[in-house]
């Protein structure tokens, strides 16, 4: 296990944030006499950088703080007896919809939810927005969207860990993310998520920031990893690419190539920003008629700079370049 801090922006000297890195599999490798190793690695624990020490050959030590997970109780808790908790039937994910029966059991369920309410000041729709199961159903929604073809199964049916999924195939910029990382509870973390997800609806250039790209309409997933996953290059760079069907003001650089294509029977063609020549991506063209979509884009996420509409942000906090304030 080793840790990994992640910078902000090229300006952040210091990262303040970080996750531990669980190694599952690695490859040594030689090529020209020289000896690389290859990891896959899985985020672990989120921490602090309390202290850093630089030694005398430049290598940096840090004292951290593993920062713990806060899991908070049900939002009816506090109007229902405990005693009477042992008689709540809770399911432990959402059922299949092929059992009709089943099907009306849960859409009971959830209309019951929240009945307690009505023994509080609050009404239910306030409690279902500090719900965890309620900011799943939410989130999955919005991800459906984006892939048709996603199965719920394949989700993780935690709050803590599909939180977290959800934060890895989102198509946002380090600083959003460490505002993500720096949330210790999943409900405040879907809450921010959601509010990520309904806000940003476009997705511009990151070295020109008013130069559109591509919008949310147009994020699909050919990946089982959803429309954000991590490709590798010849030359071990990672890239974390989105998937889009359509995307404007880019332009197209060198001839297509189907070598190294992370996309088998498609051939790639670089792209970039027409505007200040920025690397965007790929431009994907199919190599055979019956490959669908027959073309599509590949955006590295680095390059990518999520938009606010105005009027979501304070005015004060976009000029001085600070990451908008979101939803807790």
């Amino acid at each position: 296990t080793f840790d990994s801090v992640t910078f902000s922006n090229a300006h952040e000297r210091e990262a303040h944030f970080g996750t531990t890195a669980e190694i599952y599999a690695y490859r040594e490798e030689q090529e020209y006499g020289v000896e690389t190793v290859k990891v896959k690695a899985i985020g672990r624990q989120r921490f602090k950088v309390l202290e850093i020490r630089t030694q005398s050959d430049g290598i940096q030590q840090a004292k951290v703080q593993i920062l713990p997970e806060r899991v908070l109780p049900p939002t009816m808790s506090a109007v229902q007896l405990q005693s009477l908790s042992r008689c709540h039937v809770i399911p432990s994910s959402k059922p299949s919809w092929q059992d009709r029966a089943i099907r009306q059991w849960w859409q009971k369920y959830q209309k019951r939810k929240f009945h307690c309410a009505s023994l509080t000041s609050w009404p239910p729709w306030l409690y279902s927005l500090y719900d965890a199961e309620t900011l799943m159903e939410r989130v999955k929604r919005q991800l459906h969207e984006w892939d048709e073809n996603l199965k719920d199964e394949s989700l993780p049916s935690n709050p803590v860990d599909f939180s977290y999924r959800v934060a890895a195939c989102l198509p946002i910029d380090d600083a959003l993310r460490i505002q993500l990382l720096k949330i210790g509870s999943a409900v405040q973390r879907l809450r921010c998520e959601l509010d990520i997800m309904n806000k940003c609806t476009s997705l511009c250039c990151k070295q020109c920031q008013d130069t559109e790209i591509t919008t949310k309409n147009e994020i699909f997933s050919l990946s089982l990893c959803g429309p954000m996953a991590a490709y590798v290059n010849p030359h071990g760079y990672i890239h974390e690419t989105l998937t889009v069907y359509k995307a404007s003001n880019l332009s197209l650089s060198g001839r297509p190539s189907t070598e190294h294509s992370w996309f088998p029977g498609y051939d790639w063609t670089i792209a970039q920003c027409r505007v200040c020549g920025s690397h965007m991506g790929w431009k994907f063209t199919a190599t055979r008629k019956e490959l669908s979509p027959p073309k599509f884009w590949g955006l590295t996420r680095s390059a990518l700079l999520p938009r606010i509409p105005e009027g979501d942000g304070d005015g004060e906090d976009s000029q001085r370049g600070r990451s908008p304030l979101l939803c807790l």
